[in-house]
Formats: structure tokens, C-alpha cells, sequence
């Protein structure tokens, strides 16, 4: 293991108590819900399940500075922990069990921050996947109890299955016609979405998939798992890890191609 042991052993320790706290309210009769500015959901569960990472962080990391979606930045320093409590909120509110709690911790280096740990926890699904910086990704029910990851070897578009979340963004963004003709030359396509996508390329059993639209809570932990599995992560633009406000990740064998057809007639 790297040197970040001990901060994948607490990444591990708050997913716990974060997976308490968003099961003991899914599929809650009285679950409360509002609308943020930006008009997408956020649910009490949300809000609770980031306050109580927040404290565990405060307690364990207090040099350390934490980005989280629904409280934004606090601290400052080389060391930034990024967290989304409910990735797949829409899914959450709905009694749709594909969510997950999104851990990671960043480090600063010469370009920006970049993830140095992640974990993706899934509880209403029964998994979990994680990743350290240089000791590769996992999924498993404990660290103790794990399978190491590893990206497919699918070297060919006409063989590859794509995952994604929405038609919407691709359409919005003046993408859509590179998408279709994406979609039309993949073997198989599926909408996942969300984190699930990702993770399923860092398993193998996808090999490509994107989103045109993201924030860096959105990113940072499945970036790391990506990455160490053997995979590529980068924005739609080619830069390598989570910092674009887009995502495409890929085996790394498919990467070039599929950018080619996300930016072909941008």
C-alpha cells in the first residue's frame, strides 16, 4: 500500500457512516426535499450525510480543506478532501438504489490538484470501489476483502460498449451529432449514468463512457479509481484527471477515438 493508507482507511470510515445515514432515509415516506438554484434536487439526506463527513474530517484531517457540494469550500492548504454525499440525488429521491457517496481526497501539485485517494460507495447496490494513488483500484466489501480492478482490453469502437447518462447535455452543448455517430458505431450503448458508468469501465465490463456537464465533486473519486484500474480520464478537451467540467473515460485504448467523435463536429 502507498502512502496513503491511512487516508484510504478514513475515506473508508466515513463512507460507513455516510452509508448509515443515506440508508436509514431512502425510500423514507417523509423524506424532505427542496430545489437548489441551479434547479436540481437536494434531499435532507444530502445535507446530512455531508455535515456528518465534514465532522469526522474536522476531527481526524483539521489542517486539512474540504469541498463539498452542498457547503462548498472551508480551509485551505496542499491537501483538499471533495465530497458529494448523493451522487444520483434524482435517483435517491425516486427509490432508484444507483447512488453513491463520493469520497476523495486531492493533493496539489504542478498541474493543480489532483486525486490522490477515492472511494465510491454504493450501499443500495451492496458495492464499493476504491482506489489510492500507486497501489491501484479495488472493489470489494472491506479492504480486507477486495478484487483488484482492471479496465478491458477492447481495442476496437465496433466492439466497445459505451455507457452514458442523458441525450440533454450532449444536445445542449452543440454535441449531439458526434454522440449519435458515436453511439451508431459502438457495439452497445447504455444509460447508466452517474458514477456507475465510470466504475463499470475500472471493472471492465464497459469500456468507454462521458458526460458533457460535471463539477469536480462529480469526478474526483471515480477519476482515481479510472486511472488505477489501467484506464483514462480526462475532460472532453484531452486534459488528463477531473478538473474540465466534463468527463471521458475510457480502457485508454479506445481514448483517442473517443474524443475524436465527442469533438468531430463541435
Amino acid at each position: 500500500m502507498s502512502d496513503y493508507h491511512d487516508d484510504l482507511r478514513l475515506a473508508h470510515v466515513l463512507a460507513d457512516a455516510a452509508d448509515a445515514a443515506t440508508m436509514d432515509r431512502f425510500k423514507a415516506l417523509d423524506l424532505k426535499v427542496e430545489t437548489k438554484p441551479d434547479m436540481t434536487p437536494v434531499s435532507e439526506a444530502d445535507k446530512a450525510a455531508e455535515e456528518l463527513i465534514r465532522g469526522h474530517l474536522h476531527r481526524a484531517r483539521p489542517r486539512d480543506a474540504i469541498l463539498g457540494e452542498e457547503y462548498g469550500l472551508e480551509g485551505t492548504g496542499p491537501r483538499r478532501w471533495v465530497i458529494d454525499p448523493i451522487d444520483g440525488t434524482k435517483n435517491y429521491v425516486r427509490g432508484v438504489p444507483v447512488w453513491a457517496t463520493l469520497i476523495s481526497l486531492m493533493e496539489a501539485g504542478e498541474n493543480g490538484f489532483q486525486p490522490v485517494v477515492g472511494v465510491v460507495s454504493a450501499p443500495a447496490l451492496s458495492r464499493r470501489w476504491w482506489a489510492a494513488k500507486g497501489s491501484g483500484a479495488y472493489s470489494g466489501r472491506s479492504l480486507t476483502s477486495a478484487t483488484r480492478l482492471e479496465v478491458s482490453k477492447v481495442g476496437q469502437i465496433s466492439d466497445a460498449s459505451f455507457a452514458y447518462s442523458s441525450l440533454t447535455g450532449w444536445e445542449e452543448q452543440g454535441r449531439l451529432d458526434g454522440f449519435l455517430d458515436l453511439s451508431r458505431a459502438c457495439w452497445r450503448t447504455r444509460g447508466y449514468g452517474d458514477f456507475w458508468s465510470y466504475m463499470m469501465v475500472a471493472e471492465g465490463a464497459v469500456d468507454m463512457c462521458a458526460e458533457p456537464e460535471l463539477s469536480l465533486w462529480d469526478m474526483a473519486a471515480t477519476a482515481i479509481v479510472v486511472q488505477e484500474a489501467g484506464g483514462s480520464f480526462t475532460g472532453l478537451d484531452g486534459v488528463p484527471g477531473p478538473g474540465g467540467g466534463n468527463a471521458a473515460a475510457s480502457n485508454g485504448l479506445l481514448h483517442d477515438e473517443l474524443l475524436g467523435y465527442l469533438n468531430q463536429r463541435y
